[in-house]
């Protein structure tokens, strides 16, 4: 790669990373090792070819989501499972009442998605999350319309029957889920 095409490439790392880890995050069930570690490799993979990408974000995301296709089609998945108490809440003063309720609606989530499989998780983060059309969600992930309509309907009863109590959020409920600060929260020994 020549200076001008590793600089470009630079600035694309620092202006997207963090939008592209937040999406490999969510592929991930939420463990931000592992989406850490996906991100990297696509960001290798595309670095090598990284003069001949015409849309580089794009690419990327393409990379991240057929990586993540191969993972689950692995024979026996090479996964570590992290298990965690959720940490004492954290004593912000000015914090606005609500922000508990919030904070609580993410976890549950977080937890109700990691329990489900990484195909059910790859396509109800490619629908919802990153809000692409069934016939792109096929394409990506190489497979039918049917079976992305099939694995979402099959992925969202699994998710209300994981956390009910997301099944009752109303409409203010919904806008604080909505404000994607999909970080996982840290836990401090």
């Amino acid at each position: 790669m020549n200076a001008e095409g590793l600089e470009s490439f630079r600035d694309f790392v620092d202006s997207r990373s963090s939008a592209l880890l937040k999406t490999a995050v969510l592929l991930c069930g939420g463990d931000r090792h592992a989406g850490e570690d996906l991100l990297q490799n696509a960001l290798i993979r595309a670095a090598g070819r990284w003069q001949k990408i015409d849309e580089p974000e794009a690419y990327v995301r393409q990379i991240l989501y057929r990586q993540q296709v191969s993972r689950w089609r692995l024979k026996w998945p090479r996964r570590e499972v992290s298990v965690a108490e959720p940490p004492e809440p954290a004593d912000t003063g000015g914090d606005r009442p609500d922000a508990a309720a919030a904070t609580e609606l993410r976890l549950v989530m977080w937890q109700a998605l990691s329990r489900l499989t990484a195909r059910q998780r790859t396509v109800l983060v490619l629908r919802y999350f990153e809000d692409l059309p069934e016939a792109d969600v096929a394409r990506l992930l190489g497979c039918s319309v049917g079976t992305v309509r099939s694995t979402t309907h099959r992925s969202l009863a699994r998710l209300r029957s994981l956390a009910p109590e997301l099944a009752a959020l109303g409409p203010a409920d919904a806008e604080r889920l909505e404000s994607r600060d999909y970080s996982p929260v840290e836990v401090r020994p």
